[in-house]
């Protein structure tokens, strides 16, 4: 496997040193040591990893199907199964040390005072940054109801930084009229970076049953089918985050390093990875290597010396 130097495209966010760009998505990665199991690839190759997401009781998720495959990408409907926050601090999180790269908690909750409870919980672990889940398109309380609502976004993002230390990443949902507005408000609120986006809302019908074909009817669909509407979205956001100087993490469809510079071109400081790790899960040293490449072939010092330059068409 032919490694990057690191130096080429580590990377600062949130006032954190990332190896890569590159963070592993939520839902996508388990709870940080799942792909550490695939030979080839390793932890020291990505910036970070967005653990699964988190509530303050175990859940079990929603019935079967839960992911259905679509032309260039997939619906999923997991619907937030995990064992509680309790197990991932005191059980999971232990294990992962010395942590091999940056770790984010991805925090769940039906009401904002389960985000606060969760939130605080996490605020004594070891992870880096905490990401607030407001945008989940396939649980049925909590997720959407947050996230497409710019003031209660706003009150959840607020209440959560008054019991946490750490960095505040809030993931902005696409399935809303003004996503520029939810920015606005979240960074107001206290957000110390915006995850853009999350999956958007979709369905598959089985025609045979003529039922739909995911036990909670609605899924977020992903993979490169997202792409073009991921990239408006960071770019719409951007023009809002820049005047704060609030980083954006970008994600929807990346896949090879001229997406991942896409995205940062768009706006992004970092760029999430997800659907992509499902049909090559080394994809990363890849995208890693691409985009090395390209810095060297424009005489770019840095990935932060790549942000927001997207030239805009008169």
């Amino acid at each position: 496997m032919i490694m990057v130097a690191e130096d080429t495209i580590s990377t600062d966010f949130l006032g954190l040193t990332l190896r890569s760009p590159i963070v592993l998505l939520s839902g996508c990665v388990g709870f940080g040591d799942e792909y550490s199991r695939v030979e080839g690839f390793s932890n020291a190759s990505i910036g970070g990893a967005v653990l699964k997401g988190t509530t303050l009781e175990p859940r079990l998720g929603n019935a079967p199907h839960r992911v259905v495959e679509t032309p260039a990408g997939m619906l999923n409907s997991i619907g937030l199964q995990n064992p509680g926050v309790d197990e991932v601090v005191d059980t999971i999180l232990p294990s992962l040390e010395p942590p091999e790269t940056h770790y984010f908690a991805n925090v769940s909750g039906s009401t904002v005072e389960e985000y606060v409870a969760v939130t605080k919980k996490f605020n004594r672990s070891c992870v880096s940054g905490i990401e607030l889940n407001i945008s989940c398109p396939n649980v049925k309380s909590g997720g959407m109801e947050f996230g497409n609502d710019p003031e209660m976004s706003a009150r959840v993002v607020e209440a959560c930084k008054k019991v946490t230390t750490k960095p505040l990443i809030t993931k902005l949902s696409p399935n809303q009229t003004d996503i520029q507005k939810n920015a606005r408000y979240c960074i107001e609120a206290g957000s110390d970076g915006l995850s853009v986006i999350n999956t958007i809302s979709g369905m598959a019908i089985d025609i045979e049953s003529r039922t739909p074909t995911l036990g909670n009817t609605v899924g977020g669909l992903s993979g490169p089918a997202i792409k073009p509407i991921a990239l408006l979205k960071v770019r719409e956001v951007y023009a809002v985050a820049r005047k704060h100087d609030v980083p954006i993490m970008g994600q929807g469809g990346i896949s090879s390093a001229s997406d991942a510079i896409e995205f940062i071109l768009a706006g992004a400081s970092t760029i999430g990875v997800g659907t992509a790790l499902f049909f090559d899960p080394l994809v990363c040293e890849k995208i890693n290597l691409g985009i090395s490449k390209y810095l060297d072939e424009h005489g770019l010092p840095s990935v932060a010396s790549l942000v927001g330059l997207l030239k805009e068409n008169n």
